[in-house]
């Protein structure tokens, strides 16, 4: 049977907002992590037949085609096509998902999937908020508005829904957060992204260049009270911007391979894909769509939650990777063990071949097998992808 592989996954380190790498072009950063795939894994640039680009604000820098874009500011030949898609948080997890269905059909060999964000310089929401202000409307059609009683969707609704539903109150999730920064942490004392992570050149604020290798986000001094001091983003609700992910800038990479390839350029596998599942539910409350995801790739997969060593469940919002824990009946201790976006930051286009990198190399590194990565998406999507470390 046809199966697809990894041979390489990785990502730059997350810059905050206008912070590291607030200076960088989002076409020219993800084109960073496209060069790095080559001199990783030596492949010859002209045999990938096609670059699979997640972005989410599909805007200013980030609009015309930026998978495009960032191919001919590469070092690939202009030979390589490319597309951008839009799954919203998901993005670049279904571009891993497409090049495995490409490789699986054997209509394709060698397909590199990969994201980018600057949350800076193309903030969030950009695509939906200029044209509004101009009276170019949104995309919240009438039919839409009658079909589900509300003028519009809102993630942050969703993440205090969730809440409530869970029975979560603040202080469990201010834990949780205060958990993903201390794992963060330990994980860079450790070198656990050193294989997963491309050095990227910035400016500091002296004006001495330097490269950006560890994660901006992290809060090494974060502490309970700290966390629990940031106001609530509704009044009387438990959400807040200390127990969410941190919006950050990034791009990532995972280069997905046939057999065949693997054998004609001599590429060495680090895991295979074993599920690829992606599902909708409920656009209201939109954030808990992981669970019955996830529940769907183990049936088809033929495993048990038992059977998974390690899980990235994107921490969009505590109550996210929490609930899911609860409703799968996960072990904890197997959950975002490097820490997670709240501590990390979520580049939104780019999280789900950054998570996708975290995944492989945290496998390999513990010796582990099988590794599950979900994540929530905008309009109550969930993709869900298993991987066997190789």
């Amino acid at each position: 049977m046809t199966q697809a592989y990894i041979v390489s996954a990785l990502r730059t380190a997350g810059g905050k907002r206008k912070g590291a790498l607030a200076g960088w072009h989002p076409v020219e950063l993800a084109a960073e992590v496209i060069n790095a795939t080559l001199d990783r894994t030596g492949i010859d640039p002209a045999v990938i037949e096609d670059v699979i680009m997640g972005c989410v604000s599909q805007a200013g820098e980030q609009s015309f085609q930026i998978g495009r874009h960032a191919v001919l500011a590469s070092r690939l030949p202009e030979t390589v096509p490319a597309v951008t898609i839009d799954r919203q948080c998901g993005s670049s997890q279904q571009a891993i998902q497409f090049a495995t269905q490409a490789v699986l059909s054997g209509t394709q060999d060698v397909v590199l999937a990969a994201g980018v964000e600057s949350m800076t310089r193309v903030p969030m929401f950009t695509p939906t908020t200029l044209p509004a202000q101009a009276g170019l409307g949104t995309p919240f059609a009438d039919r839409i508005k009658q079909r589900y009683g509300v003028e519009e969707f809102s993630q942050f609704t969703g993440a205090q829904m969730m809440a409530d539903k869970y029975g979560f109150d603040r202080l469990t999730l201010d834990s949780f957060a205060l958990e993903s920064h201390r794992r963060a942490a330990a994980a860079v004392d450790a070198g656990a992204f050193d294989a997963e992570i491309v050095p990227v050149t910035i400016v500091d604020a002296e004006g001495n260049e330097r490269l950006h290798i560890v994660d901006e986000g992290i809060r090494r001094d974060a502490t309970l009270e700290s966390i629990g001091s940031v106001k609530t983003l509704q009044e009387g609700g438990v959400i807040s911007a200390s127990n969410a992910s941190q919006i950050c800038d990034g791009a990532s990479a995972v280069l997905v391979v046939s057999e065949a390839a693997l054998k004609a350029y001599g590429l060495t596998p680090l895991a295979r894909i074993h599920n690829v599942t992606v599902t909708g539910g409920d656009p209201i409350i939109m954030l808990e769509e992981p669970i019955r995801a996830t529940r769907k790739a183990l049936a088809r997969a033929g495993l048990s939650i038992d059977d998974i060593d390690l899980y990235e469940v994107n921490e969009a919002f505590a109550p996210v990777p929490l609930a899911w824990l609860r409703e799968v009946g996960a072990d904890p201790d197997k959950l975002n063990v490097n820490g997670g976006a709240i501590a990390l930051g979520h580049p939104l286009g780019a999280s789900g071949t950054k998570l996708m990198a975290t995944l492989v190399h945290g496998l390999r590194k513990r010796g582990l097998r099988y590794g599950l990565q979900t994540m929530c998406e905008g309009g109550g999507i969930a993709n869900v992808t298993i991987v066997e470390a190789l």
